[in-house]
């Protein structure tokens, strides 16, 4: 009978089970109420005399050796169960990280940035939500101006003196109220114009615009500053500027970009022509410098602006400037190798 509760105990320590299922099979088999070990403890009084004591010490035994194993076999079952809800399958093959990219509007703004940035250019920044003086009457705009009717702009109900600021030049004016020449600062941002949307116009985008004030500045000044950007930007060394108008500046400009007839996308973006038009541009209207407490007679400057959706339009010759808001996964994954 010793012999019995001996090869007992080595094959309770030397159980192993994969599953809850088993470790409660082998609880009833040794622990159960019609368990082997209560069983033993049963023929406890028909032992020798001479053998109880070594019968029961090894009875014992065998009882501690069949709960420490269901309880080791249960604490080690929990903690995979555990680690199999937290991790899933863990001996599955692991899955690439997928890398995001950066937008191809913020990849354009910042190389504009840089690009500006060679030449002293810093970057300013201000309010979407504009009043009427920054957006409008400071920069040669007074009310009733028939300018007015090119922006069509986004008004606040509540207020008709505040609107969706429909250019970055009234981060320029901000600027000039706030800082004395000489000023040299580029405004990107997002603005805001009640237009149709279609592949070429949209009511939301970006702009970049620049300006330049100090004494002696000249239109000499802003063809160089145009033609260091083109060539920096673009690739090409050759521009043109065409007379034009806008309000807050006097002379005006469009500055087109000689790109060439090389290929058949070429014929058909610049309608064979050669020629792209890619932003506006002229000397700061001396109006504009006296609504911004800036002496005329003592500075003068010139301005530019540009939208980077055209910018990008162009670098990546995309088709629709809707794609860009759209947030097509397809779309945007192409600019994951573009800094």
């Amino acid at each position: 009978m010793l012999d019995k509760v001996k090869h007992l105990i080595a094959e309770v320590e030397a159980f192993k089970a994969t599953s809850k299922e088993e470790v409660e099979q082998f609880r009833i088999k040794y622990l159960g109420s019609k368990g082997l070990i209560k069983g033993l403890f049963a023929e406890f009084k028909n032992v020798d005399a001479e053998f109880r004591k070594d019968f029961g010490k090894a009875l014992n035994n065998l009882k501690v050796a069949a709960n420490d194993k269901v309880s080791s076999l249960n604490e080690t079952l929990d903690n995979t169960v555990s680690d199999a809800s937290v991790y899933g399958d863990l001996t599955r093959p692991g899955e690439a990280i997928e890398l995001g990219a950066r937008h191809p509007i913020s990849i354009v703004k910042n190389q504009i940035i840089d690009v500006f940035n060679r030449i002293g250019f810093t970057v300013s920044e201000g309010p979407e939500i504009e009043d009427d003086w920054h957006n409008f009457s400071a920069l040669n705009l007074p009310e009733y101006h028939p300018a007015r009717d090119m922006q069509d702009t986004f008004f606040i109900e509540k207020n008709p003196d505040t609107l969706l600021r429909t250019h970055t030049s009234s981060v320029q004016v901000r600027y000039m109220e706030e800082n004395k020449p000489p000023i040299r600062t580029i405004s990107p941002g997002r603005v805001f114009r009640n237009e149709d949307i279609s592949a070429r116009a949209h009511c939301i985008f970006h702009q970049v615009e620049g300006l330049y004030i100090d004494t002696d500045v000249s239109f000499a000044d802003l063809k160089q500053t145009l033609l260091y950007f083109t060539k920096e930007m673009f690739g090409k060394s050759k521009i043109r500027l065409r007379p034009s108008y806008f309000p807050f500046t006097e002379p005006s400009a469009e500055v087109d970009i000689y790109w060439g007839l090389e290929t058949e996308t070429d014929y058909r973006i610049t309608k064979g022509t050669g020629w792209l038009e890619i932003m506006g541009c002229g000397m700061v209207d001396p109006n504009v410098l006296t609504n911004c407490n800036i002496d005329p007679t003592q500075y003068s400057g010139y301005a530019f602006g540009m939208g980077i959706e055209r910018i990008a339009m162009l670098l990546y010759q995309i088709p629709d400037i809707r794609m860009f808001y759209e947030n097509d996964v397809r779309f945007l994954e192409q600019f994951k190798s573009v800094i």
